[in-house]
């Protein structure tokens, strides 16, 4: 199976993307009649939110269920601190393709959001559920996602974008360093995606060389997902490229180690 394990797609009218500006080129809807001329051989998907809200949530549900078997899974949505998170975690869970769910963790001011005591009853539900906790963080947070993990040990926690390292500026440290001990520390996954959008424009896969193998050798292929980012990947350079540069990257590898870069891994993490 080949797996896109990290996409998106919105509907401006929704109007709950506040990230989504007019002056970005990607200000327009896209659904999934835009994305099927580009996957090639990827057979299945994992829809990831682009807004906070449950509206959200349930409006990627419905997409899954109208795409004809190709969204495996989505990865919502939901308020972790409202009193009744745990409630509410349950209802969109009895949607069998929830498979996870993901706080815009980035963007909020306080880097230790995550591990306030009112949190914790919605951590531990998402754990007993079974679902992901997709984490979109930066490398500050790194330290934060191996507290988590050390607080939620059941909790199976998916890092997207491979923890955002500063590509544009060639910065490996602390971003490595920080990953290699989530990695030894955890049982966390680490997402393949992301990676264009955080290097300088005109990127060359020379630049994203030692992030990507940086990633291979401390999660290995059972513990690394690839995913697209479409369509925020279109403001660098496209779906096409990046998975011409994922080739690239990734052809040293014997064919079970890419197969499961490439589908194996996403298709045992969230039980598509």
């Amino acid at each position: 199976m080949r797996v896109d394990a990290h996409h998106h797609v919105w509907r401006l009218e929704r109007n709950d993307y506040a990230w989504l500006t007019p002056d970005l080129p990607i200000h327009r809807d896209y659904g999934l009649d835009d994305l099927r001329p580009l996957l090639g051989d990827i057979t299945a998907t994992v829809l990831v939110q682009a807004a906070p809200t449950e509206a959200e949530t349930r409006f990627l549900l419905q997409v899954a269920h109208g795409s004809g078997g190709l969204v495996r899974g989505v990865v919502g949505w939901a308020d972790l601190a409202a009193a009744d998170a745990p409630a509410r975690i349950a209802s969109l869970a009895a949607d069998g393709l929830l498979k996870g769910i993901r706080p815009m963790l980035q963007d909020l001011p306080d880097q230790e959001w995550i591990l306030r005591p009112e949190v914790q009853p919605a951590m531990a539900e998402i754990a007993a559920r079974g679902l992901v906790f997709d984490a979109l963080i930066r490398p500050r947070h790194l330290p934060v996602v191996r507290e988590l993990a050390r607080r939620q040990p059941t909790l199976r926690i998916v890092i997207d974008h491979g923890g955002k390292p500063d590509i544009a500026g060639g910065l490996l440290q602390p971003w490595a360093a920080e990953l290699a001990r989530v990695a030894r520390e955890t049982q966390a996954v680490c997402k393949l995606s992301g990676l264009v959008t955080e290097a300088a424009p005109g990127w060359q896969v020379a630049d994203l060389q030692p992030y990507v193998e940086h990633m291979l050798e401390m999660f290995g292929p059972q513990r690394l997902m690839w995913g697209s980012d479409w369509p925020v990947v279109e403001l660098a350079g496209g779906y096409a490229r990046w998975c011409d540069a994922t080739f690239h990257l990734l052809r040293h590898l014997p064919d079970a180690a890419r197969d499961a870069v490439l589908g194996g891994t996403a298709a045992t993490v969230y039980r598509l």
